[in-house]
């Protein structure tokens, strides 16, 4: 996908279509060792038992956390106005493999 290094866009602290400068962060994702993914997961059937809060007596998370898991991810895309430096980020991501600025 194919984005240009400079583009116009509305920024919300200058009220004003200005230059915006773009870049693209890494996707921070949940971690899969959280205790919000293991209930999670549990409530989907893929852990089991719920035994010791879900700590020591089961498998690697990563046993059941990374079936089905995309080939593609989100960009995270930042704009940074060049008038008054205020960056802004990506309302939603769109899938891409490659993402290169032109």
């Amino acid at each position: 996908m194919k984005i240009p290094k400079v583009m116009k866009r509305l920024c919300k602290k200058c009220k004003t279509h200005t230059e915006h400068k773009v870049a693209q962060n890494k996707r921070k994702t949940a971690s899969s060792l959280s205790k919000g993914s293991k209930v999670r997961a549990r409530d989907r059937g893929l852990a089991r038992g719920t035994g010791n809060l879900g700590r020591y007596s089961k498998p690697a998370v990563t046993k059941f956390k990374r079936s089905g898991a995309k080939n593609t991810k989100k960009t995270d895309l930042r704009y940074t106005c060049q008038k008054c430096k205020k960056i802004s980020c990506q309302a939603s991501g769109i899938r891409a493999k490659r993402v290169e600025f032109v």
